[in-house]
């Protein structure tokens, strides 16, 4: 158990640290406590992985969120009890968004808990397994490390958070962190799903013969990303002319500046041409998609079980009639060698072309119907975009990105705030990738203190905060005019400056109009060696159509 570079000896701590590095992270996110600061000691000591300190516990939740989402899993440290728990609904985001995180708990000794005394951070009955027990129901694997378990009991919860791209939890007590073990015997394994042959012919048929001579369009979503079979997508897609789409959770899956991109369903609140393109087709091939209320605009989706053929996680389906084992990457492989074999019949596409709007008033005020499209068409190749739940996600969700764009939004959990930490976070994962950041006034109240971590990371981000004075979102679904939607109001222009920004560090500008949201915008994109924040002032009840769609259909 000796490192014979070091002399020391190998320890609980370093296997996981180690582990963590191997699966290609870098950075490490969360807040010190005095139960995890033997861990947080040897991260700061470590040659592959650097600590980002976070304003809170729950900030850190949302970066290390971000960080998964663009780099294939992130980790964060708190302390037990009052850190983790202040953690728990970032941890529950991630569940819920497929988010592959790790969540390390430095938990105070097991000779001390097994004496049951009444410890700080804990509720002071002497179990100390309660937040674990709370834990299990938002991850996919949990453990209660020893000196005994470790090596194993990491690799399984890994595992796990690899495999499902979901959470997982490790309770850590502060004597198992120097505990000795020893170094792992090779790469964590068996991190693909299997699939069973018979599955794969069975399924193999039954797509055949579904797919034969009827008009055709895929629907695609996030889990072919988080299951890692976005190259196997890209394939089929090679492999066939059929239109294709996403949902809002799934926006920029696929290369949306091709023609044969339908746009994004978002059932009965979608464009005519989606709609149809989705609904009216004899097969529908639906890979990884999850559909809920706010991306159907309160389940207004129509379409016929009967005829789709569905790729899911670990099972396919078509028509109903199951396949199991399947992993979803080797079922898209079978429809891209059914694509090869005989040319799929498109589902016909109607032309995308609109009548063209009257010219805005470049001087009057700023409206959501100018902001959002304004934004989109400034959006470069490569950039990473994050739009907080609320006017931002559905004003930019239906408009196009530009080729190799990364989109990223919280539409399943829709905790406002989110999209500020997970900024910070994709920044870190992809720092070649310039991230542009649309966030809500009142969601960015929550979580505002990460603008420090921020300029302390030099991640320079551009940050549009859309100050339409409250939760125009509420607004929209009930009490307009109600106190309770309304919030204090900030003075975004000083604000950074309260985190540390100097002139040096940040940009501060502020629009009102078309013309000035333009001129902002151009500032922005020659701005890049500092953060820069723009302030756009809109109307409080002035709401994208897509949202007013889904408010309606939510009240």
């Amino acid at each position: 158990m000796n490192d014979t570079t070091s002399g020391r000896t190998y320890r609980v701590v370093d296997y996981l640290l180690d582990r963590l590095a191997e699966l290609g992270l870098t950075e490490v996110f969360g807040v010190p406590g005095d139960y995890n600061m033997s861990i947080l000691d040897v991260v700061d000591d470590h040659d592959r992985l650097r600590w980002v300190g976070n304003a809170n516990e729950l900030n850190a939740a949302y970066a290390a969120d971000g960080y998964a989402r663009a780099r294939g899993l992130g980790a964060l440290i708190t302390t037990y009890g009052v850190g983790e728990l202040s953690a728990a609904n970032g941890i529950g985001g991630a569940y819920a968004e497929y988010s592959p995180v790790l969540h390390i708990v430095g938990a105070p000794k097991d000779e001390l808990q097994e004496q049951r005394l009444l410890l700080h951070h804990s509720l002071g009955d002497g179990n100390f397994e309660h937040f674990r027990d709370m834990a299990r129901h938002i991850t996919v694997a949990d453990a209660h490390l020893t000196a005994r378990n470790a090596a194993a009991e990491i690799d399984r919860v890994l595992r796990e958070v690899v495999l499902e791209s979901r959470p997982g939890y490790l309770m850590l007590p502060a004597d198992v962190v120097e505990a000795p073990v020893y170094r792992p015997s090779g790469p964590l394994r068996d991190l693909e799903r299997t699939s069973s042959q018979d599955a794969v012919d069975a399924f193999r048929a039954a797509a055949r013969e579904q797919l034969d001579g009827r008009r055709t369009t895929i629907l695609a979503d996030l889990l072919v990303q988080r299951l890692g079979a976005t190259d196997a997508f890209d394939r089929l897609l090679e492999a066939t002319d059929v239109p294709f789409s996403t949902s809002a959770w799934g926006k920029t899956l696929v290369n949306e500046s091709l023609d044969r991109f339908a746009g994004v369903y978002a059932g009965g609140a979608s464009d005519e041409r989606v709609r149809a393109a989705v609904e009216d087709a004899e097969t529908l091939v639906s890979i990884g998609v999850v559909l809920n209320d706010t991306l159907t605009a309160g389940f207004t989706d129509n379409i016929d079980p009967g005829r789709v053929i569905s790729v899911d996680s670990g099972v396919s389906s078509v028509g109903g009639q199951m396949f199991a084992p399947l992993a979803l990457r080797d079922a898209v492989d079978v429809l891209t060698d059914l694509a090869k074999e005989k040319a799929w019949v498109p589902q016909p596409l109607d032309d995308a072309s609109r009548p063209e709007a009257d010219p805005a008033d470049a001087d009057a005020p700023l409206t959501q119907a100018d902001l959002w499209p304004t934004i989109a068409a400034a959006v470069g190749e490569g950039q990473t975009v994050l739009a907080d739940q609320g006017t931002s996600f559905f004003g930019v969700a239906p408009l196009r990105m530009p080729k190799d764009a990364l989109f990223l939004g919280q539409p399943m959990w829709g905790s406002i705030g989110y999209t500020l930490p997970a900024c910070l976070g994709v920044a870190l994962a992809v720092p070649e990738r310039r991230a542009v950041l649309l966030i809500g006034d009142g969601s960015a109240q929550l979580t505002v203190q990460e603008i420090g971590t921020m300029l302390r990371e030099k991640v320079n981000p551009v940050i549009i905060v859309v100050n339409n004075d409250g939760y125009t979102v509420e607004r929209e679904i009930h009490g307009r005019n109600r106190h309770y939607n309304d919030i204090v109001r900030y003075d975004w222009q000083t604000l950074p400056a309260a985190f540390g920004a100097t002139e040096d560090t940040a940009l501060t500008l502020k629009v009102t109009t078309l013309r000035e949201l333009k001129d902002a915008i151009a500032t922005a994109k020659k701005t890049t060696d500092r953060m820069v924040v723009v302030e756009v002032v809109t109307d409080r009840n002035d709401v994208p159509t897509l949202l007013a769609k889904v408010a309606g259909a939510m009240k």
